[in-house]
């Protein structure tokens, strides 16, 4: 069955929030509509609705004009199995002694290597993208430096494959956050799949609100793969729950925005020690002061 897109930007997250809810008033109905803040620093918000039936152009037309946004552009969505689709794409991947695969490839994982398995429907967090793949390769470097991780922790852990990564290599404390309850338990099911319940503990938070993983802390290892805003918001938190000498990786960054992130965290005690860029994306390590 073919169904349809329909998307826009506009400047603003108050007027996109207004044009998302106005087009759940379509007829047509969409099925879904979604408000994405454009991560390129520009200030721009996409908003996008899918629908089963054609949408209405004129009423599109009418809807970006009262809100002073792009004109929506349409289009047909095939239908597709996107699971054999994702299973087609995303090939394993090796980021150091890490191998990230999914099931119907694990007839290729080497000997030698430490697995991780993330199954194909779920896929964000698969180690594709330049974000993860960095790192698991700052995880590798960290190791390979004699560094052992003993309490771990995974801020917006989404499939937990850092967190995984962590409890492969080493005997220490690992828990994965995400304020996201569908990607909690996404880790869950995945912990499981690689074995690891009682070494990798999950549980749903917005940064560190939540008394299971206050208690854990102070951590000698933080990852979070998120986002510019939220690792701007959370640096003084971050920081705070990191032991003295402890490091922190994080990524989800363009690279043009590393700069700010490496200035925000060094005001508040960890500076830069390492600094990857993959494609358009970076990924940091920094360490906080002894």
């Amino acid at each position: 069955m073919t169904t349809f897109s329909a998307l826009t930007t506009v400047l603003g997250k108050e007027g996109a929030d207004r044009l998302g809810e106005a087009m759940e008033r379509l007829t047509p109905e969409p099925t879904g509509v979604g408000v994405f803040e454009v991560e390129d620093g520009s200030g721009l918000w996409e908003v996008g609705g899918y629908f089963i039936d054609a949408p209405d152009i004129g009423g599109l037309d009418l809807l970006a004009a009262a809100f002073s946004a792009k004109p929506f552009v349409v289009s047909e969505i095939p239908e597709t199995d996107w699971v054999a689709h994702v299973r087609r794409e995303l090939a394993p991947v090796e980021a150091g002694r890490f191998f990230v695969y999914g099931s119907h490839d694990s007839d290729q994982v080497p000997e030698e290597c430490e697995p991780l398995l993330i199954e194909a429907a779920m896929a964000f967090g698969t180690g594709h993208h330049g974000t993860t793949l960095g790192c698991l390769r700052a995880l590798d470097r960290l190791a390979n430096e004699g560094f052992a991780g003993k309490s771990v922790a995974d801020i917006g852990c989404g499939t937990a494959v850092l967190a995984m990564g962590a409890a492969r290599i080493w005997r220490g404390d690992v828990i994965a956050s995400d304020i996201d309850e569908v990607a909690v338990d996404v880790a869950r099911v995945n912990v499981s799949a690689n074995k690891l319940e009682g070494r990798v503990r999950c549980v749903e938070a917005a940064g560190f609100d939540n008394p299971e993983l206050s208690a854990a802390g102070p951590f000698d290892l933080i990852f979070a793969n998120i986002l510019k805003g939220p690792l701007i918001m959370l640096a003084p938190e971050m920081c705070a729950n990191l032991e003295r000498d402890g490091y922190l990786i994080l990524s989800g960054l363009l690279n043009e925005q590393a700069d700010e992130i490496i200035d925000v965290y060094a005001r508040s005690g960890a500076n830069l020690v390492h600094h990857e860029v993959i494609g358009e994306w970076s990924s940091l390590t920094l360490r906080k002061d002894g």
